[in-house]
């Protein structure tokens, strides 16, 4: 059991108990059941665990009774709630408590493993940051962020300066940048650290229910609202709420928001007393606010607002001084899920995805990561491991494949070298795609020598 996580399954239903065992054992973790809450405290007061799963209703105590437990008695185990009851409320104070996570019945078992290997890979990454030498620890993590390239540490020392500040804060960039990330990164260096983070997917949520999550209900106000329900920018008071893709945001409540934030208040729906919060805004999108603004689909007063503070996450091509570093570190994080031993990534591997352009930004390198330690069958990952799909290897290489070049052109002059390195660059190019990194077969590829081929692939660097 010692190289196992150690998990708790703690559920009043002996099918759902027996469900959980099965589906995590399989996974490689160490299960243990609790039939009831008070069991259950009685075996967190006696054994650790990395992890406890609980439903909330126990039909003795509740599951958030276990959740303060287990945070008295063992600060650094995860615990994730589950439930088929759920409300924002439960869910908010949930968060508020310590939980990791919420998650509601029914769910996906794929997300449910998923949201219990991302808990545990958290806690093991805290764990590593405490055994990474000063020198990685200056420069590789911030929070829970991974980078070392100067545009990753300069957005580091923005997040120190601005954190103990009240001020709003828009961090834009592509989507799978890790925009997120930096908004808790900015949270927890602030002095509302210890107060919610409360996190709005806005382009998640239907307009006709939005401003409801935002300010809530009165009881009565419409059809369906049975009872008073508080809104998440009250469950966010004295802390923070992300707005992540805020570009999203209809018009009209748009309107809403710009008030809330100039007035530091609102009326719920249906409601007549005004509700004083204090609230840090911290706004996510992919779009570019000021094209939407110019359009007419963004209003730029709420725009200002916003933008108190930019931040601009870079993409990952535009972070390459990163890929090793991300790389390995998510090698690390599957080989231990998957049961492997995978020491790093090869230098001919690394070359590799230090050519690709990665749309999908940290995501699709996450992703291409944990399809290659399923893939390979040897403890260094090579580049045949890389599985990178074939539409997004047709966006990779930049070639002429579809380019006509216009002989009766020449008369009006053209620039024959730059005709004729791009023309090198894309053969170069796809015969390193197709060499899969291997430099010496896409030198066969090319009918050239590797010196030769070194020299030609140094110059179009360059």
């Amino acid at each position: 059991m010692s190289d196992k996580h150690k998990i708790l399954v703690v559920d009043d239903e002996p099918s759902m108990r027996e469900f959980l065992e099965v589906l995590l054992s399989k996974e490689g973790y160490g299960v243990e059941l609790a039939k009831n809450g008070k069991q259950a405290l009685g075996l967190i007061r006696k054994n650790r665990y990395d992890l406890v799963l609980s439903d909330i209703r126990l039909g003795d105590i509740t599951g958030l009774d276990v959740l303060r437990e287990v945070k008295k008695t063992q600060g650094d185990t995860v615990v994730i709630l589950i439930s088929a009851y759920s409300t924002t409320e439960i869910a908010v104070e949930a968060m508020n408590e310590g939980a990791y996570d919420f998650v509601p019945k029914p769910f996906d078992n794929t997300e449910l493993k998923g949201t219990i290997a991302r808990a545990l890979e958290l806690k093991t990454l805290e764990h590593d940051k405490e055994r990474v030498s000063s020198e990685l620890r200056d420069y590789m993590y911030f929070n829970r962020i991974i980078g070392k390239s100067p545009g990753m540490q300069a957005i580091y020392k923005k997040i120190e300066q601005i954190g103990p500040t009240k001020t709003n804060v828009l961090i834009t960039g592509e989507s799978g940048t890790g925009k997120e990330l930096i908004a808790r990164a900015i949270h927890e260096n602030s002095d509302r650290k210890d107060k919610p983070f409360v996190v709005v997917n806005c382009g998640g949520i239907p307009d006709t229910l939005m401003e409801s999550e935002f300010f809530g209900h009165v009881k009565g106000s419409f059809t369906g609202a049975i009872s008073d329900k508080k809104g998440l920018f009250e469950a966010a008071n004295q802390g923070t709420i992300f707005l992540d893709e805020i570009g999203e945001l209809s018009m009209m409540l748009q309107v809403k928001l710009l008030r809330a934030v100039q007035e530091t208040s609102f009326k719920p729906v249906g409601g007549t007393q005004e509700i004083d919060v204090d609230v840090r805004i911290i706004s996510a999108t992919n779009k570019k606010l000021e094209e939407e603004v110019i359009e007419g689909n963004f209003r730029e007063d709420l725009f200002f607002r916003l933008n108190v503070i930019p931040i601009k996450v870079p993409p990952l091509k535009d972070r390459k001084g990163d890929i090793e570093i991300l790389s390995n570190h998510f090698a690390e994080k599957y080989s231990k899920k998957m049961g492997k031993d995978i020491i790093k990534l090869s230098s001919y591997a690394i070359d590799f995805l230090n050519k690709y352009s990665f749309p999908g930004n940290v995501r699709e390198l996450e992703n291409l990561i944990e399809r290659s330690v399923a893939l390979s069958s040897t403890n260094i990952i090579l580049p045949e491991s890389l599985t990178i799909s074939m539409h997004k290897k047709r966006r990779w290489v930049e070639g002429i494949e579809d380019r006509r070049f216009d002989l009766e052109q020449v008369e009006q002059g053209v620039d024959l070298d730059e005709i004729l390195s791009a023309i090198e660059s894309a053969y170069l190019k796809k015969a390193m795609e197709l060499a899969r990194g291997n430099k010496s077969k896409a030198a066969e590829y090319l009918n050239l020598t590797l010196r030769s081929l070194r020299y030609r692939l140094d110059k179009v660097d360059d």
